[in-house]
């Protein structure tokens, strides 16, 4: 990978991205958004499958993030020309440590995306950066990637600094992408497939479901989280009809209408979170 020019490093990482996005993204489209099967339709979270004009949006903004992408992947490759990246591919660390900073990149991913995320929602700037994003009301999985270009460079930015500051084995930094991007797709599902009760676990204080990111594309200004919902917790972000839509979405009793309404006729779209 040294040994390779910058042309040639970012068509490399452009082609293994959108081989991933393909991979994931396209089969979890065409199940939910054009097979559908009878037994997730009652899950559903939209309004219905997607129109074409969407899909050609979403695969478009896709592709110019995934272009980006290419040039961080250059970037990358600077880093450990300099000897600046900490990214390493031998077994120095042990198998403890491999193991260990899989969860440790996704929370520093997961702090980064919220308050990334919260800062793309500022009036000021949103029209500008992320309201790309936003089109996608009822988002496919399709819309994984589908920002404006200046998202993709923020959203990107997560790799050069796990890259400077946390030393972690390539294998493992490749597996955390491929939980980015699964997690990714799953929460533009636009189907709740997580189980009934799965939010009144222990296990659902903790992590995100998919009516959890369908929801902060309807409510923009709630539901910041990617994988766990500890940030929008704390911070008092999470939706106040979060547990109902879920609730709505598992019991097949109208979750369309639940993620419009909320839990009352009081928190129907608030100007800002709380």
């Amino acid at each position: 990978m040294l040994t390779r020019s910058p042309v040639e490093v970012a068509l490399f990482v452009f082609g293994i991205n959108l081989l991933r996005y393909v991979l994931f993204s396209v089969p979890a489209f065409l199940v939910f958004h054009r097979w559908t099967p009878k037994g997730a339709l009652s899950r559903r979270l939209g309004p219905g499958p997607v129109g074409t004009a969407q899909v050609r949006r979403e695969v478009f903004y896709s592709v110019v993030s995934l272009g980006i992408f290419g040039l961080t992947g250059v970037l990358m490759y600077a880093l450990a020309r300099a000897g600046l990246s900490r990214i390493y591919n031998d077994g120095r660390y042990g198998t403890a440590w491999f193991i260990l900073s899989i969860p440790v990149m996704l929370i520093l991913h997961d702090t980064y995306f919220y308050w990334t995320h919260r800062f793309m929602h500022w009036k000021r700037i949103f029209k500008y950066v992320h309201r790309v994003h936003h089109l996608s009301n009822n988002p496919s999985p399709l819309a994984a990637y589908a920002f404006h270009p200046l998202e993709a460079v923020i959203e990107t930015g997560i790799a050069p600094l796990i890259a400077l500051t946390l030393p972690v084995h390539r294998d493992a930094f490749v597996i955390f992408l491929t939980i980015q991007l699964l997690i990714n797709v799953t929460g533009h599902l636009g189907f709740e497939m997580y189980p009934r009760g799965f939010l009144r676990s222990p296990l659902g204080w903790i992590f995100n479901t998919t009516t959890h990111h369908h929801q902060h594309h309807q409510k923009t200004n709630w539901n910041f989280g990617l994988y766990f919902n500890v940030w929008d917790r704390l911070m008092g972000t999470n939706h106040p009809g979060y547990a109902a839509a879920y609730e709505a979405a598992t019991e097949g009793t109208g979750s369309q209408d639940a993620l419009r309404s909320g839990q009352s006729p009081d928190a129907l779209t608030p100007s800002s979170p709380r």
